[in-house]
């Protein structure tokens, strides 16, 4: 099998050609990468240690992805994932798009030319954020949860958010560049009869994930925590009981590899990718289990709001689980102390990643 990966410089898609290799020692690989974010030029030189065929450039421009090899699956792992991307100032509203939106079309493109089935990853920032900030709440072991008995929502249940839930706007900027791009994927699929996959991840974390507060939260506050950094909650109440889940991107390795395997299944082309309800924490469940690894740091409070914050969000696998026979096997504790083991072994991580 040949695959090209997207972004395959980034932790999500250098895990993921590590772990095709480990399925498969003769599956073809070859990824691009723009290397523009602080720490990608990290993994280039493991991937040519490990016989993969590695492309500088960028899905922005069509002719850098005219020099590809013919493949028979497109892993589009390249995205600026930020939430807060064209609006904080960090990137422009024009450059999102470019990458998102106008780079997916491009890796259409070369799909149709090709042949090539695609599978693309998508988020958590598609769901709409009025339901979800209206959500009652209360607090249970310093965390937010969702008061099912006091609120009727499609879609919602104490698994989480299922794919039925609404993705009206307002989403973010960076939802809105995701889901048009699961739309446009999806449209491609049925006019020229590409495989399409879609997978909405919940927030992916790990060894090796570049720290940035916005995009690796999970690793940005076990590094900054360790080495006794400046932290803040900030938002809603101040107190850091805002909830996500994560998920290892092993696991979603895992899922694709089945999905490349099954081009023709008959079964619904886009689905939830998460730890669901058990791998689900807030922050200041985050700083409990860093006090316990680390001793005590002192985290401050913020509770000024921020564009596009939600105090909880965790997603609903079951759909993933049941297509496919699906579960992830790296659980959030082992998540958390492959991090620590990863941080403490590399002083310098926060300087790599781009936040010191």
């Amino acid at each position: 099998m040949k695959i090209l990966i997207t972004g395959i410089c980034g932790f999500t898609g250098n895990t993921f050609a590590r772990t095709f290799q480990e399925f498969n020692s003769r599956v073809e690989l070859c990824g691009i990468d723009n290397l523009l974010r602080a720490g990608s030029e990290q993994n280039r030189a493991r991937l040519k240690a490990a016989g993969v065929r590695f492309f500088h450039g960028d899905v922005r421009c069509p002719s850098d992805l005219d020099v590809l090899p013919n493949v028979q699956w497109v892993i589009d792992a390249a995205a600026n994932a930020s939430v807060l991307a064209g609006v904080s100032g960090d990137s422009s509203s024009r450059q999102l798009m470019e990458h998102n939106s106008v780079g997916t079309i491009n890796l259409l493109e070369y799909c149709k030319r090709t042949s090539a089935g695609l599978i693309l990853l998508s988020t958590s920032r598609v769901y709409s954020i009025a339901p979800l900030v209206s959500l009652p709440l209360t607090i249970e072991n310093q965390a937010y949860c969702p008061q099912l008995d006091s609120c009727s929502v499609v879609g919602l249940s104490s698994e989480g958010i299922a794919e039925n839930f609404s993705t009206t706007p307002p989403l973010s900027l960076y939802g809105a560049t995701k889901l048009a791009s699961e739309i446009l994927a999806l449209e491609y699929g049925e006019a020229f009869s590409l495989p399409v996959w879609i997978n909405r991840c919940g927030v992916l974390a790990g060894a090796g994930q570049f720290g940035q507060p916005d995009q690796g939260i999970f690793a940005f506050w076990i590094n900054s925590y360790l080495r006794r950094q400046p932290l803040r909650y900030i938002g809603f109440d101040g107190q850091g009981h805002q909830v996500r889940d994560c998920l290892h991107p092993r696991d979603v390795a895992e899922l694709v590899w089945k999905q490349m395997q099954s081009p023709d299944r008959q079964v619904e082309h886009v689905q939830n990718v998460s730890g669901g309800a058990g791998s689900a924490m807030s922050l200041a469940q985050l700083s409990a289990w860093c006090a316990t690894r680390f001793g005590k740091h002192s985290v401050g409070r913020d509770s000024g709001s921020r564009r596009y914050d939600i105090p909880w969000i965790v997603l609903d696998p079951a759909r993933a689980k049941r297509q496919w026979d699906w579960r992830p096997t790296v659980m959030v504790e082992q998540i958390l102390e492959e991090i620590a083991q990863h941080a403490q072994a590399h002083p310098e991580w926060l300087e790599i990643s781009g936040c010191a």
